[in-house]
């Protein structure tokens, strides 16, 4: 083993990605990409036309580990429009005790809107996982998201018995907090079953959109979907922010009441009809 193989295994992958998007005439054109380490953009797509920029995020070693550290920044210039997603689930394996973090810092400018719609993430029992979102807006900029997480290799037959996975987003317009949230899940914790925690199921789900003023029309339209059996949910807003969660059995319900709430919000929202991206059917 080399020098630089002993550090790496010592101290875990360490990768960074910064996407920086503008708008050029008619069309959202990728201006940046920088990366280092193993993340990158696997292509680029304009499957709705040349206004939004759909992007895919490819993390190649297909899982974190104990040590590694991604960092991922995300920049839409002044009417640039991008949608980021991921090929297929990320996966937090069992660290050992060393901690795994991700970064995601998203800056969006004037009239600009960012989509971030990654697959689903996997938490191994036993991994010990941070994970944080920093979303900027300017005045007239717009956020939306989702983290849609699964305790467990539920298709295993696997519980979250040990470990733990913390959480923190925060949104600010224009430098004032819209939205902070911070959260942790330990392996084996009788919150996990709790009526008031995740009610025994293995899947979790959220879905924000913020820096609109919120209608209430579109509140009402996302708490008359029908959820799938078994999927517990509930939507509430902020004066700029909407939530939506969920709870689940399994990946693909959860995934599946998203997206329905996704397809109500953005062509209200954001003035596009909803179309998924194809690397989702894939």
């Amino acid at each position: 083993m080399t020098a630089a193989q002993a550090v790496e295994a010592a101290t875990g992958w360490q990768a960074r990605l910064a996407v920086g998007f503008e708008r050029r005439g008619e069309q959202t054109v990728r201006a940046q990409c920088e990366h280092f380490g193993p993340l990158r953009v696997q292509r680029s797509l304009y499957p709705e036309g040349p206004q939004v920029c759909q992007t895919i995020v490819l993390h190649p070693p297909g899982g974190i580990a104990g040590g590694d550290r991604l960092d991922i920044v995300v920049a839409a210039a002044a009417g640039a429009r991008a949608q980021l997603t991921t090929p297929g689930a990320g996966k937090w394996y069992r660290s050992g005790g060393r901690l795994a973090q991700q970064s995601l810092t998203v800056r969006v400018a004037e009239a600009a809107v960012v989509e971030w719609l990654p697959q689903e993430t996997i938490v191994f029992d036993g991994a010990e996982a941070r994970m944080q979102t920093r979303v900027e807006l300017a005045a007239g900029g717009v956020f939306c998201g989702w983290e849609i997480l699964c305790l467990g290799r539920t298709a295993a037959g696997e519980r979250f018995t040990y470990g733990r996975l913390d959480l923190a987003t925060r949104i600010e317009s224009a430098g004032r907090p819209l939205w902070v949230e911070r959260g942790r899940l330990t392996g084996g914790s009788s919150w996990l079953a709790a009526a008031a925690g995740l009610a025994g199921q293995p899947v979790s789900a959220t879905l924000l959109l913020a820096g609109r003023v919120v209608d209430r029309h579109w509140l009402a339209a996302c708490r008359d979907l029908v959820a799938p059996e078994g999927v517990l949910t509930g939507v509430t807003t902020l004066p700029e922010v909407l939530v939506a969660r969920c709870l689940a059995p399994g990946v693909e319900v959860a995934r599946q009441w998203l997206i329905e709430v996704w397809k109500v919000l953005r062509p209200a929202a954001l003035g596009r009809v909803a179309v998924p991206p194809r690397i989702w059917s894939t």
